[in-house]
Formats: C-alpha cells, structure tokens, sequence
C-alpha cells in the first residue's frame, strides 16, 4: 500500500490545511477568541495526526479505526469554519477555500478507509 507516511496524499494536505489553519488563527478576531482560535487549531492538527498513527500502528483495522476519527475532525473544523463565517470574523474568499478542502480531505479519508482491508495485515 504505502512505505511510508509521506506517501499518503490526503495526510500531505490534511498538513497543508493544519497550516493554513494555524495562519487563520491568528487574524484579529480569532486570535482574540482564545477558545475558538484553541478548538480550530486542536481539530486541524487532529487530522493528519490521527492519520499517522493509525498508519503506524502496523495494522489495518488500526488504521481504518483512526482515519474514521480523522474524518470526524475534518467535520469538527468544518463546522467551526462554518460557525466563523456566520460570526463574519474572516471574509468568505478567506473561509470558502478552507471549508472546500475540509470537504475533499473528508472524501480522501473515507475513499482511503474503503482501500484497507480490515482482513488483512499491512505488511
């Protein structure tokens, strides 16, 4: 399947959007709301961890158990970009790209999740 975690193209962007999550972060009225500016980054940061340790976990039922929470972290921070974007703390070209890619690393994982069999060992 994959030699190594950095072969995984959704863990590669689920990275990209924890960072771009992290720069979110810091505008204005985030950054002001501690709690928020807290929960959005522990969601983005959750998804391609949760990747990586299921993967490393060196078994499949592992894996697929831990990219089932990684989804659920995807849907967590797309509901709280949902919940900026009501509460107009960012404009929508800043939110709308953000809540797309919440979207495509969902699909990603739940393609990726049918991909491993639970029967089978990894190596």
């Amino acid at each position: 399947m994959f030699k190594k975690i950095e072969d995984i193209e959704v863990w590669k962007r689920a990275c990209r959007l924890a960072m771009e999550i992290f720069r979110l972060s810091e505008h204005d009225k985030i950054a002001k709301n501690w709690g928020l500016r807290d929960q959005i980054q522990r969601s983005a940061l959750s998804i391609p961890s949760n990747i990586a340790e299921g993967y490393e976990r060196n078994s499949r039922a592992e894996f697929r158990r831990f990219l089932f929470i990684a989804k659920g972290s995807c849907a967590e921070l797309r509901t709280q970009l949902y919940i900026i974007q009501g509460l107009e703390f960012v404009s929508l070209e800043v939110i709308k790209p953000l809540i797309k890619e919440c979207s495509e690393i969902s699909s990603m994982i739940q393609s990726l999740s049918s991909q491993v069999s639970v029967t089978k060992s990894r190596k």
